[in-house]
């Protein structure tokens, strides 16, 4: 990834790799969770795209703020991922497709990963990309309260149609859990990633702020009622022609506080 430059705070551990912009360069900088980092549930990485301003779209898309560096750790997250997790709102406003390219970790085969869409209404149109142009068969998410019909022409479009007693993070995360699905990349949108954040099950934020104002009245990463600020950690940085991709892992304490000495 030329024209990448490196700005992480923290010394790096493990085998180092030639600064070159490389691939291999490139997943040292995203590493996947050891496995006492999964615990008893599924862990949780997020990606998502900011102007400096806080929009998250631009003409109701996020491609507009995505970076050449930004598209290049979007494919490679994806390919780490067992499954890819979206709210509905976000699969129509992006016209989702499946996953392209197979995963690279230990667990999930060759084949690209899940597309799962999570839905209360399960309003999702059998023809969209979503189902006729993938590799792997969408998960749809959704409850009893969705409409019987809906939920019957998603699984004849091939979808995987999954009836949950809520769509809370908690019993979203136990069903993949149970499918095997370990490493979840949450891809939004706000209203998705807010419950995550609320219900304080996200693990890991990927975060690329484009060098763009966008003003206008576009929605903000995530959106939840008010709760108890999760603290942070900058574990990554990258700078791409004015484009800073971050990481940050979540710190053990549960205030936006540093914790006392002792």
């Amino acid at each position: 990834m030329r024209g990448v430059r490196d700005l992480t705070p923290t010394p790096r551990t493990g085998p180092s790799t030639p600064d070159d912009g490389s691939d291999a360069w490139l997943v040292a900088r995203y590493p996947d969770p050891s496995p006492a980092d999964t615990r008893e549930r599924p862990w949780v990485r997020a990606n998502m795209v900011s102007s400096l301003d806080g929009a998250v779209e631009v003409d109701g898309v996020s491609d507009g703020l995505a970076s050449t560096g930004d598209r290049r750790v979007f494919g490679l997250l994806r390919r780490r991922a067992d499954v890819i997790l979206v709210g509905a709102g976000t699969a129509r406003a992006e016209d989702y497709r499946g996953a392209r390219r197979g995963r690279s970790d230990r667990s999930g085969g060759d084949g690209p990963p899940p597309v799962a869409v999570v839905t209360g209404s399960a309003d999702l149109d059998p023809g969209a990309r979503l189902f006729t142009d993938t590799r792997t068969a969408p998960i749809v998410i959704t409850t009893a309260g969705a409409s019987p019909d809906r939920r019957s022409a998603l699984t004849r479009a091939g979808a995987d149609v999954a009836v949950l007693a809520d769509l809370r993070p908690e019993t979203l995360l136990a069903e993949l859990g149970r499918r095997g699905l370990r490493r979840v990349l949450c891809e939004g949108g706000p209203t998705l990633l807010g419950a995550l954040v609320a219900a304080d099950v996200l693990d890991e934020l990927c975060l690329t702020l484009s060098p763009l104002l966008a003003a206008g009245r576009a929605g903000r990463t995530a959106v939840s009622d008010p709760g108890p600020p999760r603290a942070m950690d900058l574990v990554g940085a990258l700078e791409e022609k004015g484009s800073l991709l971050l990481r940050y892992t979540r710190r053990s304490d549960r205030s936006g506080v540093e914790p006392p000495n002792g």
